[in-house]
Formats: C-alpha cells, sequence, structure tokens
C-alpha cells in the first residue's frame, strides 16, 4: 500500500468521525427531551445501527467491498459516510 494510500483513508476515516459527532450533537438534542418523539428517534437509531452493519457485511461477502483492503476499507467509510449524511440532513431539517 502506497503512503498516499494510507494518507487518503486516514483522512477520510477522520472526516467520517468528525461526521459522525456533529450527527451524535444533533441526536443528543433531540434524545434530552425525552418526549415520545426521543423514544422514536432512539429507536430508530437502533434500527438504522443493525441495518447498516447488516448491510456492509452482506457486501462483504457478496465480493462488493472490492479486491484489496485498500478497497474494502473505503467502500466501508462510503457505506457508513450514506447512512451519517443522511441522518444529518433529517436531524437538520427537524430542529
Amino acid at each position: 500500500m502506497r503512503t498516499e494510500d494510507c494518507t487518503t483513508l486516514l483522512w477520510e476515516s477522520w472526516t467520517l468521525g468528525i461526521e459522525a459527532w456533529a450527527v451524535i450533537g444533533l441526536r443528543m438534542s433531540v434524545l434530552a427531551t425525552g418526549d415520545r418523539r426521543a423514544q422514536a428517534e432512539a429507536t430508530r437509531m437502533v434500527a438504522e445501527k443493525i441495518d447498516a452493519a447488516a448491510q456492509l457485511q452482506w457486501r462483504a461477502l457478496t465480493g462488493r467491498l472490492g479486491a484489496d483492503p485498500l478497497a474494502g476499507a473505503r467502500q466501508s467509510i462510503a457505506h457508513y459516510r450514506r447512512a451519517i449524511r443522511k441522518n444529518r440532513r433529517r436531524l437538520a431539517r427537524r430542529s
């Protein structure tokens, strides 16, 4: 693996973490209310996490993550980034 590939993968991972923390912040403002919307968000959050993990596992088992470790890592990051961005847009609209 080239140094550039490792650096790019590191950057993609780091930015994914930052995006995830933004969603956590948005989600915490909903969960902190403790009302029915908070319960619905908590239920949705758990279901989404299980679904995202199952989908990624299926992609890995069917060879759709790529032929080498770098491609697999990038595809995994892209998979979770799509879910995180979708949640960020949804939660930002509701805030």
